[in-house]
């Protein structure tokens, strides 16, 4: 059995950023963070990148700790273990935020997954293939819908547990962010595994170019320029591992409770919002390109770049000025 695991999708990104240091105002600062299983590099330029760094660093921390199902301190295990918890405000906030996506996406972005993720040994890393019986006693507990928030009580039932996995990432980014604008930081940019989260410009007045990296390995499938958002990018190649010739990746589809095979092969979503953008990435890869494109034009607060299992890119219309590619767009219009 073979697993790979691809913890920073667009690190490349960073590669493409370059700036002026001659000035105080300038000088980059940059930090590593290992949180939530993921290796973090934070870059901020200016007098207080320093400050704004360490406390960045904190809260990754901090964030990790509340939020993992894994630790015994941590909101979420408390609230698994006993079906039903008071947590914090921001907790709460969180919950919500993905049940919202969930309703929007038809259940296809589901934070209930825990008993399936823990079946494969996503969570465990103890990898297997589960057996068909296995497969659907854990699905009788998967269900958004199990999930009620009441101001700061949350409560599970129909043996539901969550994992906030698919979002927890998101919602740090954007409190990165947060943390470099209290300290008066104007240009920055994150990368935690596949998010990538810019702040400002950069510090030549241009704007950044993040790379979307290719999901066969080889190249980026194109890249965008932009300030003042994130770009989160999910697919079956940053997660999986391999048994007798076959591959079972991490992103899994609450219907079925099997690696999704949708007609797509990476997803990236475009939006300030990356904690939507987080759980989108992941509801967007299961639902597959058609499914995809309706969603965007009902709600077209986010952008898309899709690129399916033959290799085709598809980009929403919104950023078909800024997102560059050697290969052919097609625009979702």
């Amino acid at each position: 059995m073979k697993l790979q695991t691809i913890t920073a999708a667009l690190l490349a990104a960073l590669s493409l950023v370059s700036c002026a240091v001659s000035v105080t105002e300038d000088e980059k600062h940059s930090e590593t963070v290992f949180a939530m299983d993921t290796v973090m590099e934070l870059t901020a330029y200016g007098h207080n990148a320093e400050k704004a760094l360490a406390e960045a660093k904190a809260e990754a921390l901090r964030l990790d700790a509340l939020l993992t199902r894994g630790g015994s301190g941590s909101e979420i295990y408390t609230l698994n273990k006993n079906g039903s918890a008071q947590v914090s405000e921001e907790t709460a906030a969180l919950v919500r935020s993905a049940l919202d996506i969930s309703t929007a996406t038809d259940g296809a972005f589901d934070i209930t997954i825990a008993p399936i993720m823990d079946l494969w040994g996503f969570f465990t890393k103890d990898f297997r293939v589960p057996s068909d019986e296995e497969l659907q006693a854990a699905l009788a507990s998967v269900d958004y819908k199990n999930v009620g928030v009441n101001e700061n009580t949350v409560t599970l039932s129909g043996n539901s547990q969550l994992d906030l996995g698919g979002i927890a990432k998101g919602y740090l980014s954007g409190k990165i962010i947060d943390i470099f604008r209290e300290n008066g930081v104007t240009s920055a940019i994150v990368s935690l595994g596949g998010n990538v989260h810019c702040l400002g410009k950069k510090t030549d007045g241009s704007l950044w170019r993040i790379a979307v990296q290719h999901p066969d390995g080889e190249g980026f499938i194109g890249t965008l320029s932009a300030s003042d958002t994130a770009v989160i990018t999910s697919g079956g190649y940053q997660r999986y591992f391999e048994q007798d010739g076959q591959i079972y990746h991490h992103i899994i589809d609450p219907k079925t409770g099997i690696s999704a095979h949708s007609g797509l092969k990476s997803v990236t979503i475009i939006t300030p919002d990356s904690t939507r953008a987080d759980g989108l990435s992941t509801a967007v890869y299961v639902m597959g390109p058609e499914n995809a494109a309706d969603l965007w034009r009902g709600d077209r607060s986010f952008d898309m770049v899709l690129m399916t299992d033959d290799n085709k890119v598809y980009i929403t219309e919104g950023i078909k000025n800024s997102f560059t590619s050697e290969l052919e767009l097609n625009i979702i219009e």
